[in-house]
């Protein structure tokens, strides 16, 4: 078991993930092509799909043009466009719909609500599935340290959100979080509106910031709590919980915000499908 820590939001162990950028700003522009030079053509119009997603000419939600229609504007076989459309689908970016046309992906849908959230009860338990009851203990602002500015493509000393919140289920304090985004891309963002926000955060992030995480980056460790981790949990100091260290990606790879959330498994576990 990993020894209690203080809850400094430090984030240092974040660092672990493949091409960490330097310090300061990125070099590399966010909407350049992640592409081969010599890639198939398919992938270079998933590309371009990617980057009209990403400038918001699609709204979460909204249909995209037809396969036709893109196959027009892009100069290039309806085979070609389907073959992109298809991969962004199985990808959760776009959704398609039988005999209705293909949708931008949405953290309001149904499908799509808590794919993020991989704590599900047991089979003896009689606790519920999410939704949880959300409690948002602040939202603040704070300037980012090194590690945080480097994992977020921030430049040193920017300004940061950061967010403690415990989610519940049937009154059971189960998960406690903290989150760290970005201060520029969730102007207005306050507690007050987390509170009155009644679906998925990440719903709220799109529809009102115009933020969607696409995909995310855990690591997951076994620890014990930090006297005041145990206390929002409920729990005592040699509890063994489950910590997971996320970094959540808008489009094209783009690092919008850093979790560390304490999963208490007496009633749940931690399920991830693989494909």
């Amino acid at each position: 078991m990993g020894t209690a820590k203080k809850n400094t939001f430090d984030m240092r162990e974040l660092s672990y993930l493949p091409d960490a950028p330097p310090d300061g700003l990125p070099e590399r522009d966010a909407l350049s092509p992640k592409v081969p030079a010599f890639s198939p053509l398919y992938q270079q119009i998933k590309v371009l799909i990617l980057q009209s997603l990403k400038a918001g000419e699609w709204k979460p939600g909204e249909m995209i043009p037809s396969e036709f229609e893109l196959a027009a504007r892009f100069q290039v076989s309806q085979g070609t466009v389907r073959k992109a459309v298809d991969e962004l689908s199985q990808e959760h970016l776009l959704l398609r719909r039988q005999g209705k046309g293909t949708f931008v992906a949405t953290h309001s849908e149904q499908t799509f609500q808590y794919r993020f959230l991989k704590l599900v009860p047991n089979a003896e338990s009689l606790l519920p599935a999410g939704p949880a009851h959300r409690t948002i203990l602040w939202c603040k602002k704070a300037k980012a340290t090194s590690e945080i500015a480097k994992t977020l493509m921030l430049a040193p000393g920017s300004g940061v959100l950061q967010i403690r919140r415990v989610l519940s289920f049937a009154g059971v304090p189960t998960i406690l979080e903290d989150m760290c985004l970005p201060a520029e891309g969730f102007k207005g963002l306050s507690a007050e509106a987390l509170r009155n926000h009644q679906g998925p955060t990440y719903a709220l992030f799109e529809t009102t910031f115009g933020v969607r995480m696409v995909r995310a980056q855990e690591k997951i460790t076994a620890v014990h709590p930090s006297p005041e981790d145990a206390q929002m949990l409920n729990i005592n100091d040699n509890t063994p919980l489950l910590q997971v260290e996320r970094i959540a990606f808008t489009y094209q790879d783009k690092p919008m915000e850093i979790r560390r959330a304490l999963y208490k498994t007496v009633h749940h576990h931690y399920r991830n499908d693989l494909n």
